[in-house]
């Protein structure tokens, strides 16, 4: 069986207070982006007696498979589940390190596909529930619709929101801003007003109201995303943010409007999209 988890660009992103457990609370609003991974699961027809076997391409993502989150939604489900062994294929095309979810949809979306592959007749309920053992993102990919987020980005209320008819465009350079990094050079602070309401103004009074808090502490130390950001604001995007706590930084512009290319980009990696 195969799908293709789409990843999220966060329209704004506010940390507001550090928590007395060392995390973070935050709101931002996740916006799904039709930016994909390919995520496929045979059985294992080897009797190899191993309860996966994970092969990846593409982008290469380090480490051992088991700490990749697509196992771990896999040995996840099969603690309550009797999940035969899987042959599992990942083509990783949304890049790492970039703020987008790529690890988190690839998780989200495995659980989905297990469910439907093995007629497990999990809810939408149950599967967030699983989701949300994975990470606090995870949960938005099962329903994939726009959605404030508060506590550590882990409790959603939907918001009525669409940009269809707008151009987007993602930029990502060849930088890694872990998000450990990320929390420990922000200030939290409450904002003056709550995302919820920017987000019901035209995308148009964005630039003036919406922001990202991890900019004022990235920025300096890796001004080549900074730059990128002015970039795709003097090639005439309407709104252009970090996406999460970065590196990528995605531009939205007007239906119609004169696109930058790859070639403005020509060392990072480029996506554009009608949305």
């Amino acid at each position: 069986m195969l799908t293709f988890p789409c990843c999220k660009i966060n329209l704004g992103l506010y940390v507001t207070a550090k928590r007395a457990d060392g995390y973070h609370d935050l709101e931002t609003v996740f916006y799904p982006v039709p930016l994909k991974d390919a995520l496929e699961v045979l059985p294992l027809r080897e009797n190899s007696g191993m309860p996966y076997r994970l092969t990846q391409y593409g982008q290469c993502i380090e480490g051992p498979a088991e700490k990749n989150l697509v196992v771990k939604a896999y040995l996840l489900l099969a603690q309550d589940f009797p999940l035969p062994p899987v042959d599992i294929h990942l083509y990783k095309y949304i890049p790492s390190g970039a703020g987008l979810g790529g690890g988190s949809t690839d998780a989200a979306y495995m659980l989905m596909l297990l469910n439907d592959m093995y007629h497990l007749e999990l809810s939408v309920e149950a599967l967030i529930a699983y989701a949300s053992r994975l990470g606090a993102d995870c949960a938005f990919f099962i329903h994939g619709k726009p959605t404030f987020a508060t506590g550590i980005g882990n409790i959603f209320t939907p918001v009525e929101l669409s940009l269809e008819g707008m151009q987007l465009v993602i930029v990502k350079p060849d930088i890694f801003v872990s998000t450990e990094e990320a929390f420990r050079r922000v200030t939290p602070q409450r904002p003056p007003v709550s995302l919820t309401n920017i987000v019901r103004q035209p995308v148009s009074t964005w630039r003036d109201t919406m922001c990202n808090d991890f900019e004022l502490s990235i920025f300096p130390h890796h001004p080549r995303i900074g730059e990128i950001k002015q970039q795709l604001y003097d090639a005439g995007a309407v709104y252009a943010s970090m996406s999460g706590s970065g590196s990528s930084v995605f531009g939205l512009f007007e239906e119609g409007a004169k696109l930058p290319t790859s070639h403005d980009f020509p060392q990072d990696f480029f996506f554009k999209h009608e949305l």
